[in-house]
């Protein structure tokens, strides 16, 4: 028999955590005692936790998790942006839970049904010509996938990424990554190269009308209608990278619509327009990272690139894609696709018949309850919501996004724009933590508030975290002082 347990109230004086009708299982596992020594002994200590007491979760339920003593946590980082329809959706769950019982896996040498029902219904949610997938389990295999389609058609092999960008950390797509923090000291950026990242906030150039976002940079603008100074500087940039890193023909130029790890990083509105028109001069095809932008995250658009008015050559998908089932994909054109068939290409457990069931559900949960709608008025809601905060703290430098993908950029004083220092922005994340609200970190110096929770998310939960997320900058102003 289920206990119910009283629901998790905040220590401080903020208003009462929204109420949620779930009861959770009570934890029967390990005692919170025992599980880090396991994790000492037997798990890799490269996969690090957040907080000074780490999270034991336990449960979940759509934007909601609970602890090991039935604590209620509302998840602002949905797994990395992965929990796209929310922990353990009812749709998602029975539709899984009716394929466990009849077929998990033959892989993909033999026809089963889910896979061609999914095929059909993911591409038919992209534009002429992305119409061929290939499916994966990983957002870095994805990647990988992508590069080395890119290079096979192509027949070229350089390619050009974002500073700031993360495209995975496997050996071949460590070379797309540009964040110090996942460089290994082993050969893996071989006929990889970087090229200056157009953020409008830390970058050299930038104002107030350049980004697609509810909230734009405190940096002021003197551009005139039609014209964007800091896109222009940041395309000459992008040229001189043509000019002298890399042969007079290219493989490919890949970019996140909106940088995720990076901490929400936006460009000006027309770069990636420009940006694709030079890479396809010279030879080289384009590829949208949608692994954290897809599947209606930024609201206004299902997927990243399509806020950008342009069509890639290739995209890659996952997280979002599956709600946290281990699942991924690479759209592409068909004559991309066939230049792969050149020889054997094989993945044993991509587009297996439960991956593909999960990823028909969740494609059905975001239309049946409306999620990227939900996710454009709440993520808009949200935004100008920060941005009061950034007008009131001086250590909020910087709010930005679109949709449910948001960035709260954190400084020591707007003027110098110096982040503050990761101790005393891992505080204020625990701070939140014993509130009740999860926020992630992002950055080149883990600076940034990264805020993406499942798309179900409610105006009540909204306010709640605002209001846990002032009552901690305040406490560290307090703290300060």
């Amino acid at each position: 028999r289920q206990q119910k347990w009283k629901s998790y109230v905040p220590t401080c004086n903020v208003s009462t955590m929204p109420p949620c009708d779930f009861v959770p299982e009570k934890y029967k596992s390990y005692p919170y005692e025992r599980i880090p020594k396991i994790r000492a002994e037997n798990i890799s200590p490269a996969l690090r936790m957040y907080y000074k007491k780490p999270l034991l979760l336990h449960q979940g339920h759509m934007q909601w998790l609970f602890d090991h003593e039935g604590q209620r946590y509302l998840d602002c980082f949905g797994g990395i942006a992965t929990v796209s329809v929310g922990h353990c959706h009812p749709k998602v769950t029975k539709a899984t839970q009716k394929q466990v019982a009849r077929l998990w896996h033959t892989s993909n040498i033999y026809m089963h049904p889910s896979i061609h029902e999914y095929a059909e219904k993911l591409t038919s949610l992209l534009p002429d010509p992305l119409k061929v997938v290939y499916l994966t389990n990983s957002g870095s295999e994805a990647n990988d996938l992508a590069m080395l389609m890119a290079r096979i058609y192509t027949r070229n092999f350089n390619i050009i990424s974002l500073r700031g960008a993360y495209h995975g950390n496997s050996p071949y797509t460590l070379g797309l990554t540009s964040v110090g923090h996942y460089k290994c000291g082993v050969a893996n950026d071989f006929g990889c190269s970087t090229t200056m990242l157009p953020d409008v906030f830390r970058g050299p150039w930038g104002g107030s009308h350049c980004r697609d976002s509810p909230v734009q940079t405190v940096r002021k603008c003197s551009c005139s209608e039609g014209v964007c100074h800091a896109n222009d500087q940041y395309i000459e940039q992008f040229k001189d990278t043509l000019n002298t890193t890399v042969p007079k023909t290219i493989a490919a130029f890949i970019a996140e619509p909106i940088q995720g790890l990076n901490g929400t990083v936006q460009y000006p509105r027309r770069f990636l327009k420009k940006a694709y028109q030079l890479v396809r001069e010279r030879g080289g095809v384009c590829i949208s990272d949608e692994v954290q932008t897809g599947f209606g995250r930024t609201g206004s658009h299902f997927w990243g690139f399509q806020t950008h008015d342009v069509v890639p050559d290739i995209v890659t998908l996952a997280k979002g894609i599956g709600n946290g089932f281990p699942m991924a994909a690479v759209v592409t054109r068909k004559e991309i696709a066939s230049s792969l068939a050149q020889n054997l290409h094989f993945n044993t457990f991509g587009g297996n018949s439960l991956a593909c069931v999960v990823g028909a559900a969740v494609l059905d949960a975001i239309e049946e309850d409306g999620l990227q709608k939900n996710s454009e008025d709440m993520g808009t809601y949200m935004l100008l919501e920060l941005a009061k905060l950034r007008d009131k703290f001086e250590i909020v430098g910087d709010v930005r996004g679109k949709g449910l993908m948001i960035g709260v950029e954190m400084v020591t004083d707007k003027d110098s724009r110096h982040p503050l220092p990761v101790e005393e922005i891992n505080q204020i994340c625990e701070d939140c933590k014993d509130m009740g609200v999860l926020f992630g970190r992002g950055g080149f110096y883990s600076q940034t508030l990264r805020i993406k929770p499942p798309l179900c998310i409610t105006k009540k939960d909204v306010d709640f975290a605002v209001e846990v997320l002032q009552t901690a900058l305040q406490r560290h102003v307090e703290r300060e002082a």
